[in-house]
C-alpha cells in the first residue's frame, strides 16, 4: 500500500517551470505499474476531493457577494459529487471509506493547511490550481487500474468541475487592482511545488528510473499549470 505519510521524496526535488517556447510534441509515457493498488489510489483521491470541497465550502462561507456565493457553492457541490463517486468505488471493492482514508488524512489535512492561502484570493486560486492539477495527476495515475474502473475514474475526475466561477472572480480582482496579481503570481509558483511534492508522493518512485519515467508526466502537469496562470495573466 502506498502511504503519502512519512515518506521523503528524493532530495525534495520538484520540476522546475521551464521557460515558454514553441511545445515539442511528445509520446505519452506508460506510468500504469506506478500506479498504487486500487484501493489506496482511490482512498487518496477521494479524501483530496473532500477536501477541495471543504476549501471550496469555506470560500462559500467567506465570499464578498452572492453571485460569488452560488457559484462556489455549484463548484464545491461538484467536487462533493467526485468525492461521492469515489466513495462508491471503494465500497464496490469491498472497503470501508473511513478506514481506508484514514491513514492518508494527516499529510492531507497538512497540504491543504499550507495551502489555504493568506486571504479569499489565495484560497481560490489554490483551489483552482491545486484543485486542477491533482484531477489531473489522478486522471493519468487511473491508466494502471484494474479492469473497467480506471475509465470510470478517469471520467468522474475529468467531469467539469465548475471552476469558472473561480476564473471570473479572480480575473475581475486582478483587473480591479493590478498589484494583486504579482501576490497571486507568486502564491501560485508555491502551489505547483506544494502540489507536486503531493503527487510524487503517492506513487513508489525507489529507483532513479522511475523518477526518470515520471518526469514527462510532470512536464505535462506543469504546462497545464502553466495554462491556467497565463489564462488569468499571471505569469507562471
Amino acid at each position: 500500500m502506498i502511504s503519502w505519510i512519512g515518506r521523503r521524496p528524493l532530495r525534495s526535488e520538484i520540476p522546475r517551470l521551464k521557460a515558454r517556447g514553441t511545445p515539442k510534441a511528445t509520446k505519452k509515457v506508460d506510468i500504469s505499474d506506478l500506479t498504487p493498488e486500487a484501493l489506496p489510489y482511490l482512498a487518496q483521491a477521494a479524501y483530496f476531493e473532500l477536501g477541495v470541497f471543504e476549501s471550496l465550502a469555506s470560500a462559500v462561507s467567506t465570499a464578498p457577494n452572492l453571485a460569488a456565493r452560488e457559484g462556489l457553492s455549484a463548484a464545491a457541490g461538484r467536487a462533493l459529487s467526485k468525492h461521492h463517486g469515489l466513495i462508491n468505488e471503494i465500497r464496490r471493492r469491498g472497503g470501508e471509506p473511513a478506514v481506508v482514508m484514514a491513514p492518508f488524512a494527516p499529510a492531507l489535512d497538512h497540504y491543504r493547511q499550507k495551502t489555504t492561502g493568506a486571504d479569499w484570493y489565495e484560497l481560490l486560486l489554490s483551489c483552482y490550481l491545486a484543485g486542477g492539477l491533482l484531477d489531473d495527476f489522478f486522471i493519468r495515475l487511473a491508466d494502471g487500474l484494474p479492469g473497467d474502473v480506471g475509465p470510470r475514474v478517469a471520467q468522474l475526475l475529468g467531469e467539469d468541475a465548475g471552476t469558472d466561477v473561480l476564473v471570473h472572480e479572480l480575473a475581475a480582482a486582478i483587473a480591479a487592482d493590478p498589484t494583486l496579481a504579482s501576490r497571486l503570481a507568486m502564491w501560485g509558483r508555491r502551489l505547483v511545488g506544494d502540489t507536486l511534492l503531493v503527487a510524487r508522493s503517492a506513487m513508489p518512485l525507489q529507483t532513479a528510473s522511475g523518477e526518470s519515467r515520471i518526469e514527462p508526466v510532470f512536464t505535462e502537469l506543469i504546462a497545464a499549470h502553466t495554462r491556467r496562470m497565463d489564462g488569468l495573466g499571471l505569469t507562471a
